[in-house]
C-alpha cells in the first residue's frame, strides 16, 4: 500500500504531543512510603505498568528491543508505545502497539484531543470536566508516507470506523518498509499537520513545555486555557 503514496525525507525540529498531567505525577502514596516500602512500591509497579513489562519483555507487538533506554523523555516515548488500547485502536495504531501522535501546532493538538474528549463526554450525556495536559515537544528525521497533499486518502475519513482501518493497513505497510510514520493533514483541525511516529527511536529530544486546561462546563464546546510552566 505504501508503495503507491508520497514518501518524503523530512526534519521536523520540534513538533508537539498533548500528555494528560496525571500521566507525569508521581504515585500519590510515595510519600506514604518509607524507604523500604518504596522498593515493594516499585516491585507492583512493575508487575502492573504496560510501559515497565513492555522494556522487560515486550508486549502485544512491541519488541522490548526496539524501545529507547537512557535518552530524555525515554518513559513517556516507550508509554506511547506501550500503552495500546485494545478496545479503541487510534488512526494509525491497532490494538497491539502505541504511536507517537503530535503535531506541527499546539492548536492542531488541542483541537484533536478536544474532538475524541467531546465525544466521550457525549456518550455520558453529561458535558463536564477538568483535564490538564502537557507539551511534549519532540524532533523527528527521517522518511515518512506523506499524505499532505491528498487529503482524500481513506485513512483520513472523519469517521473511525471508515478511516481507522485504513489507516491501520497504511501504518503496518510503512512500519514494513521501515518508514518512521505518517505525515498528514489534521483531520479535526483543518490547516493543522499532524505525525504519527511509528517506531520509538523515531522520537528525538523530547521536553516538556507549557500545561493547558480543557474545561466542558456544561457545554461541548470547551474552554481553553494555558497554565504556564
Amino acid at each position: 500500500m505504501a508503495d503507491a503514496l508520497t514518501i518524503t525525507r523530512e526534519a521536523l525540529p520540534r513538533t508537539v504531543r498533548l500528555v494528560s498531567t496525571a500521566r507525569l505525577r508521581e504515585t500519590v502514596l510515595l510519600g506514604l512510603a518509607d524507604a523500604a516500602d518504596q522498593a515493594a512500591l516499585a516491585e507492583i509497579e512493575g508487575a502492573t505498568s504496560s510501559r515497565l513489562m513492555a522494556q522487560a519483555r515486550g508486549s502485544g507487538d512491541v519488541a522490548s528491543h526496539e524501545l529507547v533506554y537512557g535518552v530524555p523523555g525515554a518513559v513517556f516515548i516507550n508509554a506511547a508505545f506501550a500503552y495500546a488500547r485494545p478496545r479503541a485502536p487510534n488512526r494509525f495504531n491497532g490494538a497491539d502497539r502505541g504511536a507517537w501522535y503530535a503535531a506541527l501546532a499546539v492548536e492542531t493538538c488541542l483541537a484533536e484531543v478536544g474532538f475524541h474528549l467531546t465525544a466521550f463526554l457525549a456518550d455520558t450525556g453529561v458535558y463536564e470536566a477538568v483535564v490538564d495536559y502537557a507539551e511534549l515537544f519532540a524532533s523527528f528525521a527521517g522518511e515518512f508516507v506523506d499524505l499532505r497533499d491528498d487529503p482524500e486518502h481513506a485513512s483520513l475519513h472523519p469517521d473511525p470506523r471508515l478511516g481507522y482501518p485504513a489507516g491501520n493497513a497504511l501504518a503496518d505497510a510503512a512500519r514494513a518498509r521501515g518508514l518512521n510514520g505518517i505525515l498528514y493533514p489534521s483531520v479535526r483541525a483543518p490547516g493543522g499537520t499532524c505525525i504519527a511516529a511509528l517506531f520509538p527511536h523515531a522520537v528525538q529530544s523530547v521536553a516538556q513545555g507549557d500545561v493547558h486546561r480543557m474545561t466542558w462546563a456544561g457545554s461541548p464546546e470547551p474552554q481553553v486555557s494555558r497554565i504556564v510552566g
